[in-house]
């Protein structure tokens, strides 16, 4: 159990090992998807590196589980296999397979899910967790409320409950915990940290951006995602000639090339002002968390 209640989102092309290492050290849990890791043998790498780093504390991996849009599928089971992540996040596809594994050696599977019909479908299944992806995610967000979620879940969930969506303070984390969910789920306040992978341009954008530079679309992949406008505006794409993708290609989903040029971030973007390492960002929402704990103590009616 961390000691801090929150999972830093595994941020394709941006976390890697020294991520998920300094979070889990600081008492978050780290994460990373095994995509960033190319090819399969740099991957068994990147885990062995954090097994070795990482001998007691939780961290986790995140696995695409459709063979058809993740080609290193079979290869990627064998590498959980083999070196046995404490948590697994699932994307996309059925669960069933990866779940035998890693409930096999004692480990906890996650799924990310953006509605209620897919927390249900993901809940059947046998997973350990859902991670309720809400509007305002870095990435691909969802439309619901975290109130109305959190509460339509559990009403059929008894298992760990993990919200992502907007949350980037200590007393975020802490305004989780009292609707009802066990973790927030955090990628954005992370984008522009000294050990991330994001390209310096990045970094920077993440940095000067405010929630008015966010636009939610589903141009160019046909699923809803949260990008950055001044990165549109940088590759000459104008954000008002926009429209709606009839189809839906799930290949951003593995393709680096889709998001080397368009960058995501969530609406938690605005807490994001200087560089920082990871340990430095957990240490302030550790002492924010702290913070509004005493705060609520402070306005309970005597």
């Amino acid at each position: 159990m961390s000691s801090l209640p929150i999972i830093v989102a595994p941020m394709f092309l941006v976390s890697n090992p020294a991520m998920v290492i300094e979070a889990s050290k600081a008492g978050a849990i780290g994460s990373f998807p095994l995509l960033n890791a190319r090819p399969a043998t740099v991957c068994a790498e990147w885990l062995q590196n954090i097994k070795e780093a990482l001998p007691t504390e939780p961290w986790a991996v995140n696995f695409i589980c459709h063979p058809v849009a993740n080609a290193r599928f079979e290869e990627d089971l064998q590498l959980i296999e083999r070196h046995q992540p404490p948590i697994v996040i699932t994307s996309l596809g059925h669960p069933k397979r990866v779940i035998e594994i890693v409930h096999g050696y004692g480990g906890k599977v996650y799924a990310d899910v953006a509605n209620v019909k897919h927390a249900e479908k993901s809940a059947a299944t046998g997973v350990d967790g859902l991670i309720l992806v809400c509007a305002g995610a870095g990435g691909h967000g969802g439309q619901l409320n975290p109130f109305g979620f959190v509460s339509a879940v559990k009403k059929f969930f008894k298992g760990t409950i993990i919200l992502s969506g907007s949350m980037s303070s200590g007393a975020d984390v802490l305004a989780a915990q009292i609707i009802g969910a066990d973790y927030a789920y955090m990628g954005t306040r992370f984008l522009a940290c000294d050990e991330g992978d994001a390209p310096e341009d990045y970094k920077k954008m993440v940095i000067d951006s405010k929630t008015d530079d966010i636009l939610y679309t589903d141009a160019f992949s046909g699923v809803h995602v949260n990008v950055l406008i001044p990165s549109l505006l940088k590759e000459g794409i104008d954000p008002s000639t926009l429209k709606p993708r009839e189809d839906i290609d799930l290949s951003h989903l593995v393709n680096a090339k889709a998001w080397r040029d368009i960058w995501s971030a969530g609406h938690g973007v605005t807490n994001i002002q200087q560089r920082e390492s990871v340990r430095e960002i957990c240490g302030t929402l550790q002492e924010e968390y702290e913070a509004a704990k005493q705060q609520i103590i402070a306005v309970q009616p005597q």
